[in-house]
């Protein structure tokens, strides 16, 4: 398995199977929204709504996990802690931070700011966790990269250069929560299941999430079944993505697999063109030359073959 995954083209397939997954989630959370009736300035109901999804994905992970395995999967001692420290950065402080910072900055910045998370994750992996070598090329990509990610997030009115700590101040320490959950999952999958993790993160999250949204005064209902349906893909999608990207970062470096995420929001905009008829928001050489750009990120990142190689101590 290990051999395997970190096949650099194995990688390539899976990484981007699971910025697909998390791409959909842009316009599926959108439609959830409509379809339950939620307010953009409800956060609160937002927040109830995002843990329902992650309570759901940690049931459908545990659940086929276990099958797979052939045993039911759960933590057992210090790995009830492994689970809620990976689910106190990945999920709750992740998403509610990013959910109140969402409702005080606009979406465009937003983006902009999460696709900084690939930068974030590779200087904690590098730096303070020490897994891997910060290099010329991982540098480079990230900045390559990254400015695929600016250009596909821009619009003829430019972006504001307001900046508040309730905006872009949450937003920002939202991504950095990220990487530090991809770091630590990194650690911990030395030792303990990977997808027991992943499945057990997003069930306590959930849980978490769901206290925090209705202490705030948020509440949810299902009125219909097209709505409970849109709510089962988001909770799938989260689950088969991070059970993907868990496995990834068990047997490569982090920064082998974190600069794939400047796709995420590509396919965000991709498939909120063809669901959400929002085809005015990009011209198609701006959705081109921002593909370029993160695809030569990308490359760039993976070039350094002796980095590549190194993945196996880890």
């Amino acid at each position: 398995m290990s051999k395997y995954l970190s096949k650099t083209w194995v990688v390539c397939l899976l990484a981007c199977v699971s910025c697909f997954l998390w791409g959909s989630a842009f316009p599926g959370v959108k439609i959830g929204y409509e379809w339950f009736q939620i307010a953009s300035e409800a956060s609160a109901a937002q927040i109830v709504f995002a843990g329902c999804r992650f309570f759901l994905a940690g049931i459908m992970v545990i659940f086929f996990g276990s099958l797979s395995s052939g045993r039911f999967l759960r933590p057992e001692g210090i790995q009830w802690k492994h689970a809620a420290v990976i689910s106190l950065f990945q999920t709750i402080l992740q998403y509610i931070l990013f959910y109140i910072g969402l409702a005080h900055t606009a979406g465009t910045k937003a983006s902009i700011i999460v696709g900084a998370n690939v930068f974030i994750a590779i200087l904690t992996a590098s730096l303070i966790f020490r897994q891997e070598k910060l290099t010329g090329e991982k540098i480079l990509g990230c900045l390559v990269g990254f400015a695929g990610v600016v250009l596909i997030n821009m619009t003829p009115g430019g972006i504001s250069m307001h900046v508040s700590f309730m905006g872009e101040g949450l937003v920002l320490l939202s991504t950095v929560a990220y990487a530090f959950s991809s770091v630590i999952m990194k650690d911990y999958s030395k030792t303990d299941h990977p997808v027991m993790l992943s499945g057990y993160q997003f069930f306590i999250g959930g849980i978490v999430m769901i206290a925090v949204g209705t202490a705030m005064g948020g509440s949810i209902r299902i009125p219909s079944v097209k709505a409970f349906g849109i709510l089962a893909y988001l909770a799938f999608a989260s689950a088969m993505a991070y059970t993907i990207w868990s496995q990834l970062l068990k047997y490569n470096p982090v920064s082998k697999v974190a600069v794939f995420c400047f796709m995420t929001p590509v396919f965000g905009v991709i498939l909120s063109a063809l669901l959400l008829g929002e085809t005015d928001q990009i011209s198609p050489v701006q959705g081109i030359s921002a593909l370029v750009l993160i695809t030569a990120g990308i490359f760039i990142s993976h070039r350094n073959k002796n980095s590549a190689h190194s993945s196996n101590k880890y």
